[in-house]
C-alpha cells in the first residue's frame, strides 16, 4: 500500500545541522575567540540534543521547545569548552542558527517533486516557530508542520508519531516516516508507520561512524530526496 502521507524529520535529513552551525559559531568566534574549532564545539551541542529530551519523554519534566533545551544544552557546552557567550544578544542570535539550518542541495527539488503525489509533512522534534522559519528560510513547501509542538514529545517516544498520524487523520500504516536515522525509523516501525530510509553519510562530517546505512527492514532506501522522488514516480 503506498503512503498517503509522508512525514520527514528535518535535522539531519532535510537540513545540514553541522554545517550551519559550524558556520554561525565562526562568525560568533570572529567576537569571542576560542581555543576549540567551531566544529567540536557543534558536535558537543548536538550531541546534547536527545538526553536533554529524555526527561520529557519519559514524564519526568512537561514540555519545553527545543530553543528551551539548546539554550540549557549551550550553556552547558560553553562551561565545558570555556566559550564565551557574549551579550544576551549575542547569545539569543547563536540558539536562533538552529533556525537558519541550511538544506541538503536535494531537498527543495525532491519535497517539491514528492508534493505532486503526497502529502508531505514536517516531522520534528522542532517547534512550529522553528521549523516556519526554516522553511522560509530554504524556501521549503510543507503541506502542513508538525512535530514536538503539536505531539508535546519528542521523538522516539511512540506518541510522536501516533499522534502526528492522527494529526493528519490518518491510521499509521497510511504514513511513511521518512529519516536518516535508523532509531527513527525503528521506533515510528513499531507503531506501524512505513519507513524510507535517506543516506547522509556526511550529517556528522567526514568521519561520521553511525547511519551510514539503513540497519533495519525499511519498506525504501535512498540516496537523497530526489531519488526517493523518482522511486515514487513522482518526476
Amino acid at each position: 500500500m503506498k503512503p498517503k502521507a509522508l512525514l520527514f524529520d528535518v535535522f539531519g535529513t532535510v537540513v545540514n545541522w553541522r554545517l550551519g552551525i559550524t558556520r554561525d559559531l565562526t562568525t560568533h568566534f570572529q567576537n569571542h575567540p576560542c581555543n576549540h574549532a567551531p566544529e567540536v564545539i557543534a558536535d558537543a551541542w548536538r550531541a546534547q540534543y536527545q538526553s536533554s529530551m529524555e526527561p520529557i519523554r519519559s514524564g519526568r519534566r512537561g514540555y519545553v521547545d527545543l530553543d528551551t533545551l539548546h539554550t540549557e544544552n549551550l550553556e552547558s557546552v560553553a562551561e565545558m569548552f570555556h566559550l564565551e557567550l557574549g551579550t544576551p544578544e549575542e547569545k539569543k542570535w547563536l540558539i536562533k542558527a538552529w533556525h537558519r539550518l541550511p538544506c541538503w542541495p536535494d531537498s527543495v527539488s525532491g519535497i517539491r517533486a514528492l508534493q505532486r503525489r503526497f502529502v508531505c509533512a514536517s516531522q520534528s522534534n522542532a517547534h512550529i516557530a522553528l521549523a516556519v522559519n526554516l522553511a522560509r528560510h530554504n524556501q521549503l513547501t510543507w503541506d502542513v508542520i508538525l512535530g514536538s509542538e503539536v505531539v508535546r514529545t519528542y521523538k522516539p517516544a511512540p506518541e510522536a508519531y501516533t499522534r502526528a498520524s492522527e494529526a493528519l487523520g490518518l491510521r499509521p500504516e497510511e504514513c511513511m516516516m521518512v529519516a536518516a536515522h535508523n532509531y527513527d525509523l525503528k521506533a515510528a516501525q513499531e507503531v506501524g508507520f512505513q519507513t524510507a530510509f535517506i543516506r547522509r553519510p556526511t550529517e556528522h562530517g567526514p568521519d561520521q561512524r553511525i547511519d551510514l546505512e539503513a540497519n533495519g527492514y525499511w519498506d525504501m532506501c535512498a540516496e537523497s530526496l530526489t531519488d526517493f522522488a523518482t522511486q515514487l514516480s513522482c518526476h
